[in-house]
């Protein structure tokens, strides 16, 4: 049972290799800011206890953009701690927040690269936590058809009646979560590829909060535009005229 105390930890430690920049993609420019600092503001409705932004140690990047980011996330820490997988990172932010999270208090984890998370879904996650023992996550039904392929072939087509796509945030109570990251690390580190897989690795069901279209993870460069779009959408904000 939550204690209604949340925490967040945004692993913030890749380098996004598919955006092909020079720039780790979260601190591209979106809308005249770094990407991440949307990032971080969208969290505010969560109403979290910290906000935990997990960096590389040699990150040569966020202390110039320390200043404006604690300015404008209250509860933000930057933590210089992050590892070479996602997985990695979440466990130092976690291992950051030991000292002060209960075993019961709510911990999510979001991509830095989702800058239009919407307060409504920030609302829905915050709704289940004290239900959700296994845990929950953002997620959308696939509504494309999807197919099996070999060296360019198709080989079959997926039933997507049961597929859905993960997004974040994914969390747990803080107990729940550590554990089974730490389990999953010292076992099978290559079956991490999110927090919900680290809790079915532990033999949880996380429940499914139904997202929306707007929280896209920026990945590759047209995303950019997109993500723009939805900031717009959402009122965040509101183009200049030259």
């Amino acid at each position: 049972m939550s204690t209604g105390r949340r925490w967040v930890v945004v692993p913030a430690a890749g380098v996004g290799q598919r955006m092909g920049g020079a720039l780790p993609k979260q601190y591209l420019e979106l809308a005249g800011r770094p990407l991440v600092h949307w990032t971080l503001e969208a969290l505010a409705p969560l109403e979290a206890e910290a906000i935990v932004l997990v960096v590389a140690p040699t990150d040569p990047y966020i202390d110039a953009l320390a200043p404006a980011l604690n300015a404008g996330v209250p509860g933000l820490e930057i933590l210089r701690a992050g590892g070479a997988s996602r997985a990695e990172s979440v466990a130092a932010g976690l291992s950051s927040l030991a000292p002060r999270a209960a075993p019961e208090d709510w911990v999510w984890v979001h991509d830095a690269a989702r800058p239009c998370l919407g307060a409504r879904a920030c609302a829905a996650l915050r709704a289940v936590e004290a239900d959700a023992e296994g845990g929950a996550l953002l997620a959308q039904p696939m509504d494309e058809t999807v197919k099996t392929v070999t060296a360019g072939r198709v080989r079959g087509t997926v039933d997507r009646a049961s597929l859905w796509r993960a997004q974040t945030p994914q969390g747990a109570s803080f107990s729940a979560l550590s554990g089974a990251l730490a389990r999953a690390l010292a076992e099978a580190p290559e079956a991490i590829t999110d927090e919900a897989s680290a809790l079915e690795y532990q033999g949880l069901a996380p429940h499914i909060v139904p997202g929306e279209a707007s929280n896209l993870k920026v990945t590759h460069p047209e995303d950019l535009a997109l993500a723009t779009f939805w900031l717009q959408q959402h009122g965040r904000w509101t183009p200049t005229c030259a």
